[in-house]
């Protein structure tokens, strides 16, 4: 309350003690929100026409969780949790796995979308806006991994054709048996470890972090390196997300409740 006519010069407001008090909270009830108490201040707004007393009274409330709890959370960590049983399913089942996927990705956006439309439009990121944001990308990644392993196990699948080299049996004449034998297998097994290389990664660089296929961890380029299969990429899913996501809930909801 100010006064827009009478400066403090001419005009001063003051509260009195106990002035502001609430009613008893039976006879009212705020639904989305808990009443903490309220209190009342004195200031002086200064303006190029005078100074004035401005005399302001503060509701304190908190924001109920029941209601976007039912409504938004537990939806969210369904929706989450349900993105997960693609990792279940197997992975020729492409039907089952791509409309799983992109009907978990749907719900996250219309849950999103409603959880928005009873919260004012304000421009920060808010905490619940935070966990839609970080569900709407796991359920995405689920969605990702699916495509990643079809790629993959396609790429698999893919006859490589390839031309045999022939040994060479030149030295055959001058090298007794048992070095013979010995030159051959050498031989053998350098073009089928080549033949391999070539089959596995199909032209990609030898020198990458992780291996994609199997056959591939026993090459000489794979000392000293991490081996990934990716055709595995479900059986390491199964634990990661759930994994990650259970970390994100300890985070989240003791940083927005506690601290």
């Amino acid at each position: 309350m100010i006064s827009d006519g009478y400066p403090q010069d001419e005009m001063i407001y003051k509260w009195r003690r106990n002035s502001v008090e609430a009613s008893d909270q039976k006879s009212w009830r705020l639904y989305q929100f808990d009443f903490r108490g309220l209190r009342n201040t004195s200031d002086i707004l200064k303006t190029s026409a005078g100074d004035y007393v401005v005399m302001t009274v503060y509701f304190d409330l908190s924001r109920r969780m029941g209601y976007f709890t039912i409504q938004t959370y537990i939806p969210c960590i369904l929706t989450v949790v349900l993105s997960w049983v693609s990792f279940w399913i197997k992975k020729d089942a492409t039907p089952a796995r791509t409309a799983l996927g992109i009907t978990t990705v749907l719900t996250m956006t219309t849950l999103s979308t409603v959880a928005r439309t009873s919260l004012p439009r304000v421009s920060y990121v808010t905490a619940m806006d935070l966990f839609v944001t970080v569900c709407f990308l796991f359920v995405f990644a689920a969605l990702m991994e699916y495509a990643t392993l079809n790629y993959y196990s396609y790429s698999a699948r893919r006859p490589v054709l390839s031309k045999p080299r022939r040994p060479n049996y030149s030295m055959l004449d001058v090298r007794p048996p048992h070095t013979v034998i010995a030159l051959n297998n050498a031989m053998y097994w350098r073009e089928f470890e080549d033949a391999c290389v070539y089959e596995c990664l199909d032209g990609k660089d030898c020198q990458s972090f992780f291996c994609c296929y199997e056959e591939c961890k026993d090459g000489g380029w794979r000392k000293g390196r991490i081996h990934l299969d990716l055709l595995e990429l479900d059986a390491y899913s199964r634990v990661f997300f759930p994994t990650s996501f259970l970390l994100f809930n300890v985070v989240y909801w003791v940083g927005y409740l506690y601290l």
